[in-house]
């Protein structure tokens, strides 16, 4: 437990860096934390016997990253995007030289980890930019809403939890823990309205809700995605958390869904 609140305190301590570095360490740290995620993803694939293209798959993951976060700092215009096509399609073509029994799973792994593991966090970087600009308060308040969501989950759970979420998936996670992550993560939201007035109260409360359903929904398929190869942790680089994949489930499928809310609202 002591080493778990040790990692946790250092972990949080590097996320507000980031956020507070400004744009190019915000974006570069991002940039490492999906290619940390990845290649636990490839590794965790390889248990199986399947074999992904791991460097194809860190290269279209550098170029997809590095051409989205490109445009917001220089004029990069969008049809440059359209090189990422013929490197993902690449990917048919190299199975093509490999003497595999099973060429499709393994394409569609590669595609599906870089899907999965990197595209999230090229959707949370693009928030933090939605305005135009580099906004903190918006990456921060995330992980923020995030955040109280896994605390209200926790503690409402262990208190009145007794109706199983998904048992078949994590048996340990409740409706009672579900609806007090959802409330904390509310609350917090209302209090960041009062604090930060780009948005209004509603915005931020309905992020919030977003937040925590489809955070525990990321958390849910991973743990579906870890029983299914039968392993308990996604790797081991947090003592106590386990993996990157581990830490960040929550955002892999939220970060998408918020974007989408504040391009809506925004445009």
């Amino acid at each position: 437990m002591k080493t778990r609140a040790i990692t946790g305190f250092i972990f949080v301590l590097v996320m507000l860096a980031s956020l507070l570095g400004g744009p190019y360490v915000f974006v570069a740290f991002y940039l490492f934390l999906s290619l940390m995620c990845l290649v636990e993803f490839f590794s965790l694939v390889n248990t199986t016997g399947l074999r992904p293209h791991k460097n194809m798959g860190y290269i279209a993951a550098l170029v997809i990253f590095i051409s989205v976060a490109g445009r917001f700092f220089i004029n990069f215009e969008s049809k440059w995007l359209l090189i990422n096509i013929p490197l993902l399609f690449g990917i048919f073509i190299r199975e093509l030289y490999k003497k595999s029994t099973l060429p499709f799973s393994n394409i569609a792994y590669t595609f599906l980890g870089l899907i999965y593991a990197v595209i999230p966090f090229v959707f949370y970087v693009s928030i933090a930019f939605i305005s135009g600009t580099y906004n903190s308060h918006l990456a921060l308040a995330f992980f923020l809403m995030l955040w109280a969501n896994d605390t209200g989950a926790y503690l409402f759970g262990v208190k009145f939890g007794k109706h199983r979420l998904f048992e078949r998936h994590s048996p340990k996670k409740s409706w009672e823990g579900f609806i007090g992550g959802i409330f904390t993560s509310v609350l917090v939201a209302y209090i960041i309205s009062m604090f930060y007035t780009d948005y209004a109260f509603y915005h931020w409360m309905a992020m919030g809700l977003i937040i925590s359903c489809f955070g525990t929904l990321g958390d849910l398929v991973e743990s579906m995605f870890k029983r299914s190869i039968d392993v308990k942790d996604s790797g081991k680089i947090l003592p106590g958390h386990g993996g990157v994949l581990d830490r960040f489930d929550g955002l892999l499928l939220s970060a998408p869904v918020i974007f989408v809310y504040l391009y809506l609202i925004t445009y």
